[in-house]
């Protein structure tokens, strides 16, 4: 049973979150105090130079070929609702060996240690795909809401790593944050439909806040827009209220998603009663990085 209520026939109170946000002092790192102090305060924590140019340029040209490589019939291909364009690429870090060396990374893996007070394992990753014209929004949603609902993760202790690979600009589609809304578990309305990630995954229909629900955290927090340059890297907690627009600009939008979860943090039975999704999309094999 679950202290967390969701995907539930009326719209249930939120919850004041339980677990601690920075899990001790057991993993020394490269992030300070105050940094440290950032991350808990505000569930989530800019580093604007993670990535040098180099880096980021070899990263994108091979994610770009990755995803040019890739058959349509593989279900690790997401496509944008009603086009062919690619929306995301997920298991992108066992696709990429560029990905899966970033992924172990003292840079980042320090820093999430510090976090998670253990080590970690690769939960998710994808790389989003937001082409200039035409790509569509993500709308607002916490990831534990459905890494708790559909895949059982039991605890609000992962860390998603979100690096721009292109500029992340005010008006194509950066990403945006509500600062301390990790702090509340905001459960969501609607019983989940098996294999509900095969739809959600382009367009999302439940584990949705509600419009009031949204106005009262917009109102206690405020919300943050992400705009910064190549190579930056949003790290933010699993419990973030987050989303981001469409993009109309020309101007494409593409970024790199790693989730870390905490070896103490494994998957269980999903909390809503649904078959766990397949591991491309919530791996249940906790392999420590590093």
């Amino acid at each position: 049973m679950s202290a967390y209520v969701s995907r539930v026939s009326s719209e249930p109170s939120p919850v004041r979150r339980l677990e601690p946000v920075v899990w001790g002092d057991r993993v020394p790192g490269p992030m300070t105090t105050e940094e440290l102090a950032s991350y808990e305060s505000d569930g989530f924590l800019l580093l604007e130079e993670a990535l040098d140019d180099r880096e980021v340029r070899s990263l994108d040209d091979e994610l770009e070929a990755v995803a040019a490589a890739m058959g349509s019939r593989d279900e690790r291909v997401i496509r944008e609702p009603g086009s062919d364009t690619v929306r995301s690429v997920f298991q992108i870090h066992e696709l990429s060996g560029r990905v899966a060396e970033l992924a172990s990374d003292p840079r980042l893996l320090g820093r999430v240690r510090q976090i998670l007070g253990s080590e970690a394992y690769i939960h998710q990753s994808r790389v989003n795909f937001k082409p200039g014209l035409r790509g569509k929004e993500f709308y607002w949603h916490s990831d534990f809401e459905t890494w708790h609902f559909e895949d059982g993760m039991p605890e609000m202790r992962a860390v998603s790593v979100s690096i721009n690979l292109t500029e992340n600009r005010a008006d194509n589609g950066s990403l945006m944050v509500m600062p301390g809304s990790h702090r509340t578990f905001v459960g969501c309305v609607g019983e989940t439909p098996q294999e509900h990630y095969r739809e959600s995954l382009r367009s999302q229909h439940y584990g949705v806040p509600s419009d009031r629900a949204l106005e009262q955290l917009a109102s206690a927090h405020g919300i943050t827009q992400v705009v910064a340059p190549p190579g930056s890297a949003l790290l933010f907690d699993s419990n973030c209220m987050h989303g981001s627009n469409g993009n109309i600009t020309p101007y494409p939008r593409r970024n790199l998603f790693l989730v870390f979860n905490s070896v103490e943090n494994t998957l269980v039975a999903p909390f809503g009663g649904t078959e766990p999704r397949p591991g491309h999309i919530a791996s249940r094999d906790p392999v420590p990085l590093g």
